[in-house]
């Protein structure tokens, strides 16, 4: 999906009521946004008796606006003793409002303290989805930002209640057009219905061709009608193939082979969603491989094509700063999220680099361009470099937010340590995980790969080709090399602020290389990449610092694998085009891949897999899942041209 810039919304009120200039239409009538929603929204969906009893009640609405249908139903849902287990809201808006717009607004009293929430947490206007959590993650909002004749197609999701709620079809045709409820059939669950405060002949056409029972309701705010709908198609429509795998039964329960990074986070987000893991761990404590440095760095990406990879590492790297913000914050781990350096070293200027920020449409909360000047200001030491500086960026310990995440998992995690899985086999629905003596460890219905590339030993099949790269960093006194940076720095190697009296710096990598000892010509190494980074060469010799080894696994496509695991057996004769036609293993998931990335992508890549698994909304949109699709490289050779 190519990238659109986003152009936040203006508003200017009128006695009142807030309008707005573009489209020349008012944002909710004079009597109030609350009584709107409550009337038309929630009231013509049947909500809230129809998420009684529910573990899950997903919401897509078609225009966030200024958030008071969500806040209507989110305020709606805490009320609702009988209400569902969890609630997804999903919502497109092509012309958001920024986080000091929102947090301006005049609330109705009923609504302010979750409008007080919902900016706190706003994110940047970036063009990708959004997914913001609230209630423990119970309540969940995934924000589209751009047109939504683009997104529709992109989302993944089985849709309850659709909230129709663009401005006038006379005033934004394009939000009413028949393709567009084409799109809305494709995403609607059995039952579903739909509402929305125009009464207008093209919007009941549109809706009734595309499958939906219409009728007419009284209406509010002085309006005589408006349309309510039931999803009942004359045929039942062709679903587009779906990713996830078959899981036997209705237990919520899965085998986790492996508890660094991948799999604590795997752990974590399938909490969310109610279900129960089992980790199992050789080492005889969490993320004590890749995961065990003593602190690591997240933060986005720009690259002046925008492709798959650098949106996909955006979307993570913002997913990462919400997640580890509340890891930090709710778990005591050490890190920080303050900001980060990428020094920009190709001999470009802060003005050629903010010349592409501005083609891309990245907004300064989410990367700013900043002169040599600037970023040795941020630094606190001198730079000879301008940057790239992430102001949601920053540094955590692996160990530390691994540790995190079991924790917010509570009793739904169940942690295995100094478990050497020799086999899997699968009898009936379930998995079984074997020791060496093919005894069994422990069962479930399902299973995810979260441990470096143990798929073809485990499974006997891996459609894929990972490295496994050896990386060594550097560790000594903080005092030896002070001054040390009040931010990480990252570019050729990266150097990291003081971490419990240390420096941390590194690192080298090398594919194919498996020598476990440090080595002083690594250190070397190090120290050399210290002086591209900073413009002075530390006075220690290699052999006096301490170091630490780990091997990161890597696919060629420098993207991680994160799905269900395909079936090569079963794909011989069957349609291999794109990824989501690819036969699959029943209840098998991998979770794998991360390379040097593991903190920036496995918050996100935790909550594509868990919406795999479980049928929630998907927090990536379907191109971007066709990018980290397991199967994405079998689709590829069935592609290549045969020759002869």
């Amino acid at each position: 999906m190519k990238t659109q810039a986003i152009r936040p919304a203006a508003i200017r009120f009128d006695d009142g009521v807030p309008f707005s200039p573009e489209f020349g239409d008012v944002y909710h009538p004079a009597s109030g946004a609350l009584a709107q929603a409550r009337h038309v929204f929630l009231d013509g969906n049947g909500l809230p008796q129809r998420w009684h009893g529910r573990d899950r009640f997903v919401v897509l609405e078609t225009g966030f606006g200024l958030g008071n249908n969500f806040l209507a139903t989110w305020d709606a849902w805490r009320r609702d003793a009988q209400a569902c287990r969890q609630l997804h809201f999903i919502s497109i808006e092509q012309h958001p409002l920024t986080r000091e717009a929102l947090r301006l607004l005049p609330r109705e009293p009923a609504l302010a303290p979750l409008a007080d929430e919902l900016a706190a947490a706003w994110p940047p206007l970036t063009p990708n989805l959004h997914r913001l959590g609230f209630e423990g993650g119970r309540v969940q909002l995934l924000l589209a930002f751009g047109d939504a004749e683009r997104w529709l197609p992109e989302l993944v999701a089985r849709v309850d209640a659709f909230y129709l709620d663009g401005f006038a079809p006379a005033k934004n045709p394009r939000m009413w057009q028949p393709r567009l409820f084409k799109a809305l059939a494709r995403l609607a669950d059995v039952g579903a219905t739909a509402a929305t405060w125009t009464a207008a002949r093209p919007v009941r056409d549109g809706l009734a061709a595309a499958g939906f029972e219409v009728r007419l309701a009284p209406g509010q705010g002085g309006k005589r009608d408006n349309i309510v709908a039931r999803f009942a198609p004359a045929f039942v429509p062709r679903r587009p193939p779906s990713r996830r795998s078959a899981v036997g039964g209705d237990e919520q329960h899965a085998l986790i082979i492996g508890a660094g990074l991948a799999g604590c986070a795997a752990a974590w987000a399938l909490a969310e969603q109610g279900w129960r893991s089992t980790l199992l761990e050789r080492h005889a404590s969490p993320a004590q491989e890749a995961s065990g440095n003593p602190a690591g760095l997240f933060h986005g990406t720009v690259n002046p094509q925008d492709g798959a990879h650098a949106r996909f590492n955006r979307a993570a790297a913002l997913e990462a700063q919400r997640v580890i913000g509340r890891v930090l914050s709710e778990q005591g781990v050490a890190g920080r999220v303050d900001g980060l350096l990428r020094l920009e070293t190709s001999g470009s200027d802060a003005i050629a680099m903010q010349q592409v920020l501005h083609r891309l449409g990245l907004p300064p909360d989410y990367v700013r361009a900043v002169d040599a000047g600037e970023a040795s200001a941020l630094a606190g030491i001198a730079l000879r470099h301008p940057a790239w500086f992430y102001p949601g960026g920053g540094w955590v310990s692996p160990a530390g937010l691994a540790a995190g995440w079991l924790r917010m998992a509570g009793d739904r995690a169940h942690f295995c340590g100094g478990v050497h899985v020799q086999a899997l086999r699968r009898v009936g629905d379930r998995w079984q995980a074997l020791d060496n003596d093919g005894a069994v460890i422990a069962s479930a219905p399902a299973v995810v790969l979260a441990h470096s590339d143990g798929a073809a030993r485990l499974l006997g099949q891996a459609p894929w080709l990972m490295t496994a790269v050896r990386g060594q960093i550097s560790i000594a006194e903080a005092s030896r090399l002070m001054p040390l940076p009040r931010l990480p720095i990252a570019g050729a190697g990266y150097l990291l602020p003081e971490v419990e009296g240390r420096a941390v710096f590194g690192a080298t990598a090398q594919p194919g290389d498996s020598d476990p000892l440090a080595r002083t010509a690594d250190h070397a190494h190090n120290l050399a990449q210290w002086a591209m980074l900073t413009g002075r060469t530390p006075d220690m010799a290699p052999a006096s610092l301490q170091g630490r080894v780990g091997w990161r696994w890597t696919c060629s496509d420098r993207l991680p694998l994160i799905g269900p695991v395909p079936d090569t057996v079963a794909a011989a004769g069957a349609r291999l085009d794109q990824p989501r036609f690819v036969p699959r293993i029943p209840g098998a998931y991998v979770f794998s891949g991360l390379a040097s990335r593991g903190i920036t992508w496995s918050a996100l890549g935790a909550q594509v897999l868990a919406s795999a698994m479980t049928g929630a909304p998907s927090p990536l949109e379907a191109s971007l899942l066709d990018a980290v699709d397991p199967a994405r490289f079998l689709s590829r050779e069935s592609r290549r041209p045969r020759r002869g």
